[in-house]
């Protein structure tokens, strides 16, 4: 069911939005050479024991999952584009990694990802994390009172094809409110015109994610992770948002 937020309980939700956005900050700025992907966890569990929020991920499971999560922070490095569980892996200098991270600030969710290069950049990730972020851009440009969501999955796909992308529809956006995963879907790509009415109070994450050569993926044997299919690198941007009468508000913005 879709639900529309008043102005104020979309002011609750800023509290969520800031905290995801500084624990994000901190993450990516602790992604080092030689950082273990547990020690990132433990930072993402340990910010939010301080601020008495509540993980959205360690019970979490869902269909496509093998068992509860167990973890705080999704990190996905190189060609793990999606819901990385975090394990005894050291990062290396060229690494990309995606730390996507959704809590829970007094009873409301918020859910934010960010995609960063770990020492020396080649240029081809560069890029692609560039269209990422420029995709996700049209997508929040695109989110207004009197759209579809049509337009919004377009905007990205617009963006990702223009550069030369395949898109995987398979996991995109979603609604977001009390819980992590709610209605309506956002796909990263599709037709402008189409799909649900975008309304004041509607709030979604938005997060086009991409794989260098490929648009298939596979679940890795730990049950979680999702992988590109031929090896080729990926990467991920999301935000979640609120459609107002002003305009499209980044709830997550960092």
């Amino acid at each position: 069911m879709i639900e529309l937020r008043t102005p104020a309980e979309i002011d609750e939700m800023r509290a969520a939005g800031t905290f995801v956005a500084g624990v994000l900050t901190e993450l990516a700025a602790a992604s080092a050479v030689g950082v273990n992907l547990l020690k990132l966890d433990a930072i993402a569990a340990d910010l939010i024991r301080t601020a008495g929020a509540v993980s959205c991920y360690v019970d979490y499971h869902p269909s496509f999952g093998a068992m509860p999560f167990g973890k705080v922070l999704c990190t996905s490095v190189n060609d793990a584009a999606l819901h990385g569980l975090p394990h005894d892996y050291r990062l290396r200098d060229g690494d990309v990694i995606s730390l996507d991270f959704a809590a829970s600030v007094g009873g409301w969710v918020a859910d934010s990802a960010v995609t960063v290069i770990v020492g020396t950049p080649r240029d081809e990730d560069l890029r692609m994390i560039e269209v990422t972020e420029r995709a996700l851009a049209a997508g929040i440009a695109a989110s207004r009172v009197g759209g579809r969501m049509g337009d919004v999955s377009a905007a990205i796909g617009a963006v990702c094809h223009e550069a030369g992308f395949s898109v995987n529809t398979d996991f995109g956006g979603h609604g977001v409110g009390h819980t992590m995963h709610g209605d309506p879907h956002v796909p990263n790509d599709g037709r402008p015109g189409r799909g649900f009415p975008l309304r004041a109070g509607l709030v979604f994450a938005i997060e086009p994610w991409l794989m260098q050569t490929t648009d298939r993926i596979f679940t890795d044997p730990d049950g979680w992770t999702l992988r590109s299919l031929d090896g080729s690198r990926a990467a991920h941007s999301e935000h979640t948002i609120a459609i107002t009468d002003d305009g499209p508000v980044v709830l997550t913005a960092r």
